[in-house]
């Protein structure tokens, strides 16, 4: 874990945000949510190692609490596009701007995967403001496409942390739905994943009494 960062290992769905609420407002949230796909075989082959909320689960996050005055970032997913604009508006966010992330092989070829119509080779984060720019904002420091090598699953690319923080130097972010490979100084991160070391104790609990931990579905069910 790096010095600077702080990992919070917990369920977002069952985490009490009242303390964190109280204790700060911040100028840049991440959040890359595990999005439940349409249908139980969506993948065409891929396998998925972890488990998808629905999209009241996400709604019902404290996103708008967290700030006052700041930038969202959402990474999204084709069939949730337009959901995630109508959330920007429920939240009280303001759609302004969108990232791409190309994802290159080591050989800077274009790193190709599944997809439905056409085979996919990017990602796409949507960026939303609420209230004012936060203090110290500098726009216009970066490109809003990203070309950088394929990750591990889920692993986001560097660039869009070292991004966020030219936009907002010395800003205090937050990373949602983070991962232990994602780590970064300066940064509170907050995920069921954030340790490496296996799921947080509640939900290890729900599963040795055959439940399914608070949040988790798959499949089509109970959006």
């Amino acid at each position: 874990v790096p010095p600077q960062c702080i990992p919070i290992h917990a369920n977002v769905t069952s985490y009490d945000w009242r303390p964190l609420i109280q204790s700060t407002s911040f100028d840049a949230i991440m959040m890359d949510p595990p999005w439940q796909l349409a249908t139980a075989n969506p993948t065409r082959g891929v396998s998925l190692g972890y488990s998808q909320l629905t999209d009241t689960d996400i709604t019902n996050l404290p996103v708008p609490k967290l700030q006052t005055n700041g930038l969202l970032f959402v990474w999204v997913i084709n069939a949730k596009y337009k959901f995630t604009l109508d959330l920007f508006k429920k939240w009280g966010y303001t759609y302004v701007d969108e990232i791409v992330w190309v994802k290159m092989t080591v050989n800077r070829r274009l790193a190709k995967s599944h997809g439905f119509y056409l085979q996919h080779a990017k990602e796409v984060c949507l960026v939303a403001k609420k209230g004012e720019h936060p203090e110290g904002f500098a726009g216009n420091v970066g490109s809003d496409i990203i070309l950088s090598e394929r990750r591990g699953q889920s692993q986001k690319p560097t660039e869009i942390y070292e991004l966020i923080e030219k936009l907002i130097p010395n800003g205090k972010y937050l990373e949602i739905f983070a991962r232990k490979n994602n780590l970064r100084n300066y940064w509170v991160s907050m995920g069921n994943e954030v340790t490496g070391t296996g799921a947080p104790e509640e939900d290890l609990l729900a599963v040795e009494n055959n439940q399914a931990p608070q949040g988790a579905v798959y499949g089509a069910r109970n959006k």
